[in-house]
């Protein structure tokens, strides 16, 4: 019995994914929720388990390529598992009938649509989507809106015919006059130019490899840059991988889309400093878990947001959306990139609870096990430069929230209090917010609160 193995959907609003590692080959045996590929999306990393028991009979789409949800990307002979799924079917004559069509016909449906896109290149297979209703996400709705683009007009490259980022961004360029630049790399035509040195074979490569990918990420060469300017002398050319393109793209649209604005301040981190040596051997003992500074911070930009809550906030074209519940975005540095999983109602937790959920969501975002539901739903992000050293940074906002929190290394310096020069341990803590939604002084307001939080640090750790 053969078992098809399909591109899951990893959230609601994902409608592909990419191959980026087979873990097992064909002819191997497998088990039932057994890790059997790895696929990268727009929200998350993850290890996607075998739907069945048996033997990987083939694989139909290699790593490396973006392929629409509910694509068939293996098959699995599940001739070892027929007798135990035998008499299930055998009991009843009559569900024997019923039993194969809806599984069939129902998912028939959708691959049906998908089918015709070349599962190597999405983006240049649009499929006719309904006359009656456009498929789109909001962030793509806002973006059609701020740049008086007619969704009504376009034809959808995405599952379904649905309008992607990517497809507004491409016409959002070729208004901004850079779409005449951009097709020469990608059609991965000879490089001209260059004749120098026998060195062009490498960026047309490049130019390649990001075709196969599917990525829609304008590299430098598409906005006017010589080639003569970028290959010169002893150079290696590396293809960005899947996740730091996804990285570029959701960079450059937080920037293109949010007026950025930076406010910085100085927190005396003493007292906290002094609770946390006090009580971090006891607390790893007793909890069987480290106590780090950044729950501190946590609860710090909580108490903020609740104080000053347009600063939990979403905007939706003329609308701001200030959610009722704080969930709170950690951005985490991972070797091949950067995620950031979400703390769940963290005005809900105690030190413990937040210290506890950091420690699992970074544990599983570095061993590619976060759910896609772990990655959604933040409604205000906190990144910590600090730990790497950085005096402070400023960190670009994580759509759609309308600000990030960034930390500075917490270190000793001299500072002057009541007329006299001590020594404090000292941390510059950095805002980047929207200025659509946020102005300087509620900016300000909440970073006060912050300061003021932690440098009177008077709750329980438990």
């Amino acid at each position: 019995m053969a078992v098809d193995v399909v591109m899951p959907q990893m959230g609601e609003s994902i409608f592909e994914g990419t191959i980026t590692k087979w873990l097992k080959k064909p002819g191997d045996k497998v088990e039932r929720d057994e890790p059997l590929f790895e696929i990268s999306t727009d929200k998350v990393d993850a290890e996607i388990p075998s739907p069945s028991a048996g033997v990987l009979k083939e694989i139909k789409i290699p790593e490396g390529q973006t392929v629409p949800i509910q694509t068939i990307v293996a098959i699995i002979d599940g001739a070892a598992a027929a007798p135990a799924s035998t008499p299930a079917p055998a009991p009843s004559s009559a569900a024997a009938k019923p039993a194969p069509a809806p599984p069939s016909a129902a998912p028939a449906a959708k691959p049906a649509a998908a089918a015709p896109v070349p599962s190597v290149h999405p983006p240049a297979a649009p499929p006719a989507p309904g006359a009656e209703r456009i498929h789109s996400s909001p962030l793509v709705r806002r973006l059609a809106k701020e740049h008086g683009v007619d969704l009504g007009s376009l034809e959808g490259t995405g599952a379904g015919g649905r309008i992607t980022k990517q497809d507004i961004e491409a016409v959002i360029a070729a208004q901004s006059g850079a779409a005449p630049a951009g097709p020469p790399p990608v059609s991965g035509g000879p490089v001209p130019t260059a004749a120098a040195r026998p060195t062009p074979p490498a960026p047309a490569a490049t130019a390649g490899s990001s075709a196969v990918h599917g990525s829609q990420f304008v590299p430098a060469l598409q906005v006017g840059v010589p080639r003569e300017r970028i290959y010169f002398g002893n150079y290696e050319v590396q293809p960005l991988s899947l996740m730091r393109q996804k990285i570029a793209e959701h960079m450059v649209a937080s920037k293109h889309v949010s007026p950025h604005v930076y406010s910085v301040d100085e927190i005396d981190m003493s007292k906290v400093a002094t609770i946390r040596a006090k009580a971090k051997a006891e607390f790893e003992q007793r909890y069987e878990t480290k106590l780090t500074f950044m729950p501190f911070f946590v609860k710090a930009a909580v108490a903020g947001l609740r104080a000053y809550p347009t600063l939990n906030a979403s905007l939706d074209g003329t609308n701001i959306v200030l959610h009722k519940e704080i969930n709170i975005g950690m951005a985490v540095a991972l070797d091949w990139g950067l995620i950031v999983p979400v703390i769940k109602g963290a005005d809900e937790k105690n030190l413990l609870g937040i210290q506890r959920t950091l420690n699992d969501l970074a544990e599983r975002a570095r061993t590619k096990k976060l759910k896609p539901e772990e990655v959604q739903e933040g409604t205000f992000s906190i990144t910590n430069p600090g730990v790497f050293g950085g005096l402070f940074g400023l960190p670009v906002i994580s759509q759609p929230n309308v600000g990030i929190l960034g930390l500075g290394a917490i270190e000793k310096r001299p500072v002057v209090i009541d007329d006299a020069i001590a020594i404090r341990s000292m941390c510059y803590v950095t805002l980047s917010y929207d200025h659509r939604v946020v102005d300087g002084a509620i900016a300000h307001q909440f970073l006060h609160n912050v300061k003021e939080t932690l440098e009177n640090w008077s709750e329980p750790l438990v």
